[in-house]
């Protein structure tokens, strides 16, 4: 079978997605459903709400999506993305719901809820983060998901998700995008050295942090000895189970 996919970019998965605005305008129409629906049981005096929740984090190029795809279809849970939270994150349009949603839910407890973040390391958020952060929340609230990316992990309350980190090593990663991209595997190298450096700069500017610590995880996979992304899926869904029952 010809596994060769043009347009690929490291980080989304290969496999043909709904588009991006379809993806955003369910997650919109969720949010809003949500909202009557609470409105309707006069729900906006107790205490919010979020659904058990799996937040993979990875090396680019580690197949994350294609693990989260694979575990959607066994617990049925929906995917978001990095692709989506960024598109969230950045949108004046949606920043604007989410931060009225947020505000709404959690009335003058932004930096408490930096707090809650962050522990000791708690900052004053920045617009970005705060869209993300409100984003992460207001998905987590509208049904059980899966996060691949933008540190999902560090936003939601630590009992509330399964936090998976995925790596390998940098030739296994080499040769799976040079493979999905019918490129080299120096000019892979080279666009993995810049996806690196960009995942870098987001968790030093956004959380004060040089990378993922192992120690956030319940879960670390090295994908050189589980290659299968089966495998993979597997043992998430075994670990989600296990801890939430």
């Amino acid at each position: 079978m010809d596994t060769k996919v043009s347009g690929y970019v490291p980080g989304m998965y290969a496999k043909k997605r709904p588009g991006l605005n379809m993806m955003v305008d369910q997650c919109i129409r969720e949010w809003e459903e949500k909202k009557a629906a609470e409105k309707r049981k006069k729900a906006a005096e107790a205490p919010p709400v979020l659904n058990n929740c799996i937040a993979f984090s990875r090396k680019i190029g580690v197949g994350a999506l294609e693990i989260a795809d694979l575990l959607a279809g066994k617990i049925d849970f929906k995917v978001v993305d990095r692709e989506i939270m960024e598109h969230i994150a950045q949108s004046r349009e949606l920043h604007d719901k989410t931060v009225d949603y947020f505000d709404e839910r959690y009335p003058g407890h932004v930096n408490e809820f930096a707090s809650l973040m962050f522990g000791e390391k708690s900052f004053t958020m920045g617009d970005y983060l705060r869209n993300l952060a409100n984003a992460v929340v207001k998905i987590a609230e509208t049904g059980p998901t899966i996060f691949v990316g933008r540190a999902a992990h560090l936003i939601l309350p630590r009992d509330k998700v399964l936090a998976v980190r995925f790596i390998s090593s940098d030739q296994h990663r080499i040769k799976r995008v040079a493979d999905i991209m019918d490129i080299s595997e120096g000019a892979a190298g080279k666009e993995l050295e810049k996806q690196d450096k960009l995942q870098r700069e987001f968790f030093r500017k956004s959380f004060h942090k040089k990378d993922a610590s192992p120690y956030e995880f319940d879960l670390v996979i090295n994908r050189d000895y589980f290659p299968e992304s089966e495998w993979a899926a597997e043992m998430v869904e075994k670990a989600y189970r296990l801890k939430f029952g």
